[in-house]
């Protein structure tokens, strides 16, 4: 089955200001990947409700040619899947510089605190386990993206620090003007240590800035995301964040 656009076959009276939200302009097109029709249709049913468009896959190599094909600003992502597995289709999309930026967001009915710590260390930007609210669903995605928006006005556009700049436009970090991929999520707790450079945040501090919803973001979560942004500035030879042990991290002199 190929990759499916459009809305779900049980259409409501929601179906016309969904529609009248799509002649006004354009809107985020969101990628749902899962196995489970019922649970397809659901979520894509509530995402259209809040004025996204979707489309859908229901296995990950499905996922992997629809995104080449609707170049989706999101992907709602189930683990397990057959085909390929979620997780599978995370490091594909984190491996390639032009999809490494797209957020992920999994969902799966595996809710243990290992899985989701695995799920964001591969570089997802949120976690929601099943049985899930489809209102919790769309206000996850609305702060995700919300968070990729471009605000214009905004100042500063940039920041920089030693060899470190953040395009905050683009959304693009450099060290010593090699780019650095990385996620939304990793790309705002960097923007938040360079915020504040030299001082230590917390990791509280970081789970309010870098997450508009947090109520399920642990220590733990955090601290995954970091690692993959050491990881990622370890292979130019950098390592510009420090850490307190039992307090927080900081930023250091980028030199």
């Amino acid at each position: 089955m190929a990759c499916r656009s459009g809305f779900p076959a049980a259409r409501t009276a929601n179906l016309l200001a969904i529609e009248q939200a799509q002649v006004i302009g354009a809107m985020d097109k969101i990628l749902v990947v899962d196995d489970d029709p019922h649970i397809r249709e659901v979520v894509c049913f509530a995402l259209q409700k809040a004025g996204y468009a979707t489309v859908s896959a229901e296995n990950g190599k499905q996922a992997l040619d629809c995104f080449g094909r609707e170049k989706p600003a999101l992907v709602v992502l189930d683990i397990l899947m057959p085909e390929l597995d979620g997780t599978e289709v995370c490091r594909r999309l984190r491996a390639a510089p032009a999809t490494a930026h797209v957020p992920i967001l999994f969902v799966s009915s595996k809710d243990d605190e290992v899985d989701r710590i695995v799920g964001l260390e591969l570089g997802g930007d949120d976690y929601v386990a099943k049985p899930f609210s489809p209102r919790e669903l769309v206000a996850r995605v609305k702060a995700i993206l919300r968070r990729a928006a471009h605000r214009p006005g905004q100042a500063p556009q940039a920041l920089s620090h030693g060899r470190l700049r953040l395009d905050l436009d683009r959304y693009e970090a450099h060290w010593n003007e090699q780019p650095v991929v990385l996620t939304l999520t990793e790309f705002g707790i960097l923007r938040t240590l360079m915020e504040r450079p030299g001082k230590v945040c917390s990791r509280d501090h970081l789970m309010n800035t870098a997450y508009e919803l947090h109520k399920i973001v642990s220590d733990r979560t955090i601290d995954s995301h970091v690692r993959r942004v050491r990881a990622k500035f370890a292979a130019l030879g950098a390592d510009p964040v420090e850490t307190l042990h039992g307090v927080g991290y900081r930023l250091g002199p980028c030199e």
